[in-house]
């Protein structure tokens, strides 16, 4: 039998430090556990919601001059701008990214004139006269990613320019959304100003007919000042509401990238502004439509494959580079065969003892996790409730309506029948003013009411994504 051969100084060396140094290498110690991504199931949505808002849900409305001020709102607006450029930096970020960690190629070249010094290193007779040098030289460098850690970074960042491209898609949906609330609101004022006016003049007309009373003895004076106090405080109502139209309108031209008085003319007309169509249910793809929801699990993805990089850090890391080129002293021996040089350089990292360095990143990445995935389940939160809250206060806004309209059809037969005993000589004008006084206020409920139902649909057309989708799906985790 033949003996085995025993392993030689220099080799039992060389396995006693590889032990030693894996032994030694940076660990990532007690890991800290995820925290639960909610995918919505306990939120009881449907499976699908019916009646989603199209990409241009304005036009819904009908009203021309409200689809010019939020397209120019979309294409003007400085604080989209703001957000369109932070897309471009996010998607810019992660093409560096992406460049850098794939093969490199470098060429370079390099004179040199240099005077060298009589009492250095270099011998005569260079020493002591001046000499020109030049190099040219082609570089070849690259990295294998062993473990991952170049494909979790580049997934990082892509998430990351997702998330800002969602987020820029909340922002103009938010924008959108809130030049068309403020464009009912507009309407609803100057609907409001209408039947003011109309009331303004019918109290001229009762203050009038109490004063010819007086005079003719048929009231007193406490009737006289009555009617005359009524005046003053409608008069105050209709200046407040002038004041709210004024900075309504500001409000609205700069919001679409206009100076402020370039909207002073702009009067919507509530009677003509069309109601959206509703949903019946919230689903599940309420998810994927809401912009700040993507962009919120896009960060959630981006923290995972920044966890991932971390992890990755503490394995071996391996560079590879090879050149070739020329270097002589003195040009003229540059492109002699003798001026060539090859090299090949791996180099190999490897962990050891960082005091703890690379153990507090990871650390820090899956906090960073963990508080991407709370922030999502909170949005998601957030969005079901905000879309559930403008769901029932639809149903209870049909209710009121239902009952105001009632209100106001026994307001206006009371004043019909007024003017009918009035006409017969059965009653006095104050009788027909004071029924009219019931018709006006129920009207200007009626105009409310008209315009909260409007605003509430455009909130839950916000609070289902407003038309928004996502083009890209999310990476599997």
């Amino acid at each position: 039998m033949t003996p085995r051969p025993t392993p030689s100084p220099r080799r039992m060396a060389a396995l006693a430090l590889a032990v030693a140094l894996l032994a030694g290498c940076a660990t990532p110690g007690d890991r800290a556990q995820a925290a639960r991504l909610d995918d919505g199931q306990a939120l009881a949505l449907a499976a699908r919601t019916e009646a989603l808002p199209a990409a241009d849900w304005w036009r819904v409305l009908g009203d021309a001059q409200l689809d010019t001020l939020i397209e120019q709102a979309l294409r003007d607006q400085p604080s989209l701008a703001v957000a369109r450029e932070r897309v471009r930096r996010a998607q810019a970020q992660a093409d560096v990214l992406l460049a850098a960690h794939g093969p490199q190629a470098q060429l370079s070249a390099s004179l040199t004139r240099q005077r060298y010094s009589e009492h250095g290193l270099v011998p005569a007779p260079i020493a002591g006269d001046t000499w020109s040098s030049g190099e040219l030289q082609a570089a070849l460098a690259w990295s294998p990613d062993l473990f991952g850690a170049q494909a979790a970074e580049q997934a990082a960042a892509l998430g990351q320019a997702r998330a800002a491209r969602a987020e820029a898609a909340a922002a103009a949906n938010g924008l959108a959304t809130q030049i068309a609330r403020g464009h009912v609101a507009l309407a609803r004022l100057l609907a409001q100003r209408e039947v003011l006016q109309a009331q303004t003049a019918q109290r001229e007309r009762i203050r009038q007919i109490t004063q010819r009373r007086v005079a003719a003895g048929l009231d007193t004076r406490v009737e006289q000042v009555q009617a005359d106090a009524a005046l003053p405080d409608l008069r105050v109502q209709l200046e407040a509401l002038d004041e709210q139209t004024t900075l309504l309108r500001r409000q609205l031209a700069v919001l679409s990238g206009q100076a402020p008085e370039a909207l002073s003319g702009l009067s919507p007309r509530l009677a003509d502004l069309r109601s959206p169509a509703l949903p019946s249910a919230l689903g599940a793809d309420l998810l994927g439509r809401r912009p700040d929801l993507v962009a919120a699990r896009w960060r959630v993805e981006a923290s995972l494959a920044d966890v991932r990089a971390a992890e990755a850090a503490f394995y071996p890391s391996i560079n590879l580079v090879a050149y070739a080129g020329l270097s002589a002293l003195g040009l003229d021996r540059l492109f002699d065969l003798g001026s060539r040089q090859l090299g090949v350089q791996p180099a190999l990292r490897l962990p050891l003892f960082d005091g703890g360095r690379l153990r507090a990143a990871l650390q820090g990445r899956e906090s960073e996790r963990n508080a991407a995935i709370a922030q999502y389940n909170a949005t998601l939160l957030d969005a079901v409730r905000e879309a559930g809250d403008a769901l029932a206060s639809e149903q209870s806004l049909q209710r009121q309506r239902a009952e105001q309209a009632r209100a106001l059809a026994a307001a206006e037969q009371a004043h019909s029948i007024a003017e009918k005993r009035y006409a017969a000589g059965l009653g006095n004008q104050l009788t027909v003013l004071a029924t009219e006084t019931a018709v006006l206020a129920q009207r200007r409920n009626a105009v409310d009411l008209q315009a909260r139902q409007l605003d509430n649909r455009l909130a839950l057309i916000k609070a289902l994504g407003g038309g928004w989708i996502d083009d890209t799906a999310l990476a599997a985790r």
